[in-house]
């Protein structure tokens, strides 16, 4: 009996282990494209093998800066893709070949590692001629030294790619880019191109304040109505840096008033008494 149940054990075991590896290498054969922006090839604890950046030497400048620092959200194993990163001074892109027709998801791995408040690097991303994210700041986004994804879906049929409610004809190649905004340079830590939709992708780790930062935005969103229906309330952009203090704040010439009259009154009748 000891032996039957120490098999079906053992058994057990292998079986969840080969479903493990079956998950592993079932997301990795999806992925048809990755690269580690700035960094050395790497493959992740998803099974996703990501290539040296092909752009070392070509175009831009890579940056391993993130490395002293640790990265939240990630994995230990794979903070490397938000540690290392491809900055330039204009706009720059990757060119990925795609080949098959169907449904895609384009998965943008950010981190800010050098700023320490927001508007001081915002950009844009475009898929061929359509914008798929538009003024990214990431530190406003999440923080400091954070793993920040930025995931977009597109679809690729009859030689047309759509994306974001918009279509264009494909040749072939997607072109990732990272256009040049007002604040600083465009960069990015790492991508990667799989088939599927968002479900298949794998989520970041959670991140406590960013959560509650989000249940607060969406409360913000709605205010009550009459008869207590719930109505859109007005968005907020929140500013970046600390805010401007108010210059009224500490005006003291209500309390100073009363003072200065009393003055001005003891000092001439003290004169007067003097000639007396």
């Amino acid at each position: 009996m000891r032996q039957t149940a120490g098999c079906w054990l053992l058994l057990s075991g292998l079986l969840a282990l080969c479903g493990a590896s079956g998950a592993l290498s079932s997301l990795a054969d999806q992925v048809i494209w990755a690269v580690n922006c700035g960094g050395e090839a790497h493959t992740d604890t998803h099974g996703i093998h990501y290539k040296k950046d092909p752009l070392e030497g070509k175009l831009g400048k890579a940056s391993d800066y993130g490395m002293r620092l640790p990265i939240l959200r990630s994995s230990p194993e794979d903070q490397i893709l938000y540690q290392t990163e491809r900055y330039n001074e204009d706009s720059f892109s990757y060119e990925v070949p795609i080949r098959e027709e169907g449904d895609y998801v384009v998965v943008l791995k950010f981190a800010e590692v050098y700023f320490a408040q927001s508007q001081q690097k915002v950009f844009d991303v475009k898929l061929n001629s359509h914008f798929v994210v538009k003024d990214l700041d990431i530190f406003d986004k999440v923080g400091h030294s954070t793993a920040h994804d930025e995931i977009v879906p597109f679809s690729i049929v009859k030689g047309k790619l759509s994306v974001n409610g918009e279509v264009s004809t494909f040749n072939g190649k997607l072109t990732v880019e990272f256009v040049k905004g007002y604040y600083d340079n465009p960069k990015v830590c790492g991508l990667y191109v799989m088939k599927g939709t968002l479900e298949d992708v794998p989520k970041l780790q959670p991140h406590p304040g960013l959560e509650k930062k989000e249940e607060e935005e969406e409360e913000e969103e709605y205010e009550e109505g009459g008869e207590g229906k719930k109505t859109p309330a007005a968005k907020h952009r929140v500013q970046s840096g600390p805010r401007t203090p108010n210059p009224y704040a500490a005006d003291n010439s209500s309390l100073m008033f009363p003072i200065l009259v009393s003055f001005g009154v003891f000092i001439p009748t003290l004169f007067c008494l003097c000639r007396l």
